[in-house]
């Protein structure tokens, strides 16, 4: 299997393969592509970087697994029941450890609402506390939506929230490897958690950072505080080996170019046009257009204007 460390030690990006416009990646599978090595043991289903849709059933997010010698741990549930069959049918492929816990990057529906295959598994499932709650409220309307869009792949799928939680760190020791999901603080939404190989220097961010897509800002995405976070806790990493949560593995001078100098850029545009006496209806097309070339620009860039600008009116 292809590995993609050489490329990402010399800190070259990857080039812009995903698109919205490219059909499935893997067609005899509900993943939209097939995982790859991206160091030794340590492989990644790439999510399309797109829109959750029936056709890559909503897999646009990045579905990571590490076989670390005496079991396996995977990182996010995945978008249905279905889905993580399909991610396990392909760890089944590739070793004979048992998968034995369950990571949810957050508590989005395509993290969590394959919960229902891995706690029919009885496998544990771990997230952050916030994660949880946030499941909890909102998991009829997520599942709903996930309904709507994947109609017969959506069969199998019922609520399923984690098993453990944790607010701080949550440490997994097994076989030859160290993980450690944490909570660096608040970023794209709530709970979201980074797994850390420190002995790898690998980190799988989840939704802290971006690349090949651009980010949506939710309504209660605070940008101010996902700047302070990765400032402080997750620059430090100086990881070498980036997993994101959307689009290819890649390095932290890539994330850090459309995650944190994406939200520097655009508060600087939004502050620009608040002190000239500008409104919201305005504020919806300031200029955005160095960061065009990402996937996701048409359906998120003004959204994400009109949210910062509501957010930086009061600061």
């Amino acid at each position: 299997m292809r590995t993609l460390a050489l490329l990402l030690a010399a800190s070259i990006a990857v080039p812009l393969w995903a698109d919205e416009d490219i059909a499935d990646q893997y067609p005899g599978s509900m993943l939209y592509s097939k995982p790859v090595e991206v160091i030794p043991n340590v492989w990644s289903a790439i999510g399309a970087t797109a829109p959750p849709t029936y056709e890559n059933a909503g897999h646009n997010n990045n579905l990571s697994f590490v076989v670390t010698g005496d079991g396996v741990v995977v990182i996010n549930g995945g978008a249905a029941h279905g889905l993580a069959k399909a991610l396990h049918d392909e760890i089944k492929l590739i070793t004979d450890q048992p998968v034995k816990v369950v990571v949810n990057e957050n508590g989005q529906g395509h993290a969590m609402l394959g919960n229902s295959y891995w706690s029919e598994q009885g496998v544990p499932i771990v997230a952050h506390t916030d994660a949880a709650h946030e499941f909890e409220e909102y998991g009829a309307q997520i599942l709903q939506g996930m309904q709507r869009y994947n109609q017969d792949k959506a069969e199998g799928t019922f609520l399923a929230g984690p098993t453990e939680t944790f607010d701080d760190e949550y440490i997994i020791e097994m076989g030859d490897y160290r993980l450690e999901v944490r909570y660096l603080g608040p970023a794209h939404s709530p709970g979201d958690v980074s797994v850390w190989l420190p002995e790898q220097s690998l980190v799988i961010a989840g939704d802290m950072a971006f690349h090949e897509r651009m980010l949506p800002i939710f309504g209660d995405t605070m940008t101010a505080d996902w700047l302070e976070t990765w400032d402080a806790e997750f620059e430090p990493l100086n990881a070498t080996y980036v997993i994101p949560g959307h689009g290819h593995p890649t390095n932290m001078d890539q994330v850090r170019r459309y995650t944190k100098d994406y939200l520097v850029y655009l508060r600087a545009q939004i502050r620009e046009h608040i002190d000239n006496g500008g409104e919201l209806a305005d504020a919806y097309y300031v200029d955005q257009t160095p960061f065009k070339h990402l996937d996701t620009y048409d359906e998120l860039a003004t959204k994400n204007a009109g949210r910062v600008y509501e957010q930086m009116e009061f600061e």
